[in-house]
């Protein structure tokens, strides 16, 4: 595994190199919040795959940057999250309680927006061009965030697995990497452990 140094050295490579995949990332996460706004209904399985994308994006440029410990661990992880969606079941997705849905969406707006690792000339370049599915912390806050909204999915398979990876990212990222930001990573863990016991989901999304 790469010394601290070298992990952020490679990430901020990561960030300057691929600012146009960013920008797909961020329409891809945009097309989904749209679509669900718009009354869009997708199965619980269908939103579970639609999340693994991302993650199979972070362990590819993890190879590529010469990090094999995040791209072994995001590839096992999109392989243990197909295997969770295909057991999730096909109900449709469902608004968790307001608490969750108002963390979770600002989880969310903290992963697209993620601060660090690029020079904003303006501030709208925060709406475009953070490394949102490039690297690990703004690519899981943001699944996390949107986990939390529609109650964990209904899976604790899902929800715990889901935890676990955030917290491991947001502990060594604020604890090891001292990017203090990454704490907010590690609180959404404990919200997307607790979204399946948040009691029965809200109303469907319309």
């Amino acid at each position: 595994m790469p010394n601290p140094g070298e992990i952020v050295s490679s990430l901020a490579e990561i960030a300057r190199t691929w600012p146009l995949l960013a920008l797909w990332w961020h329409l891809y996460f945009a097309v989904c919040v749209i679509a669900l706004i718009a009354g869009f209904k997708p199965s619980r399985r269908l939103f579970g795959l639609a999340m693994v994308a991302p993650m199979l994006s972070v362990s590819a440029l993890a190879w590529l940057g010469s990090n094999p410990f995040n791209g072994t661990i995001f590839a096992f992880a999109a392989i243990v999250f197909i295997a969770v969606a295909a057991r999730i079941g096909v109900g449709n997705v469902r608004l968790a309680p307001w608490p969750f849905v108002i963390a979770g969406g600002l989880l969310f707006a903290f992963g697209w927006l993620y601060p660090h690792f690029i020079d904003a000339a303006s501030i709208l370049t925060y709406l475009y061009a953070t490394p949102l599915g490039l690297i690990p912390c703004p690519t899981l806050s943001a699944i996390v965030g949107l986990t939390v909204m529609f109650g964990g999915l209904g899976s604790r398979p899902w929800s715990s697995t889901l935890g676990v990876l955030a917290a491991f990212y947001g502990i060594y990222g604020a604890l090891v990497l001292e990017i203090e930001i990454d704490w907010v990573l590690a609180a959404g863990a404990l919200f997307v452990v607790l979204a399946p016991y948040s009691g029965e989901p809200g109303r469907h999304v319309r």
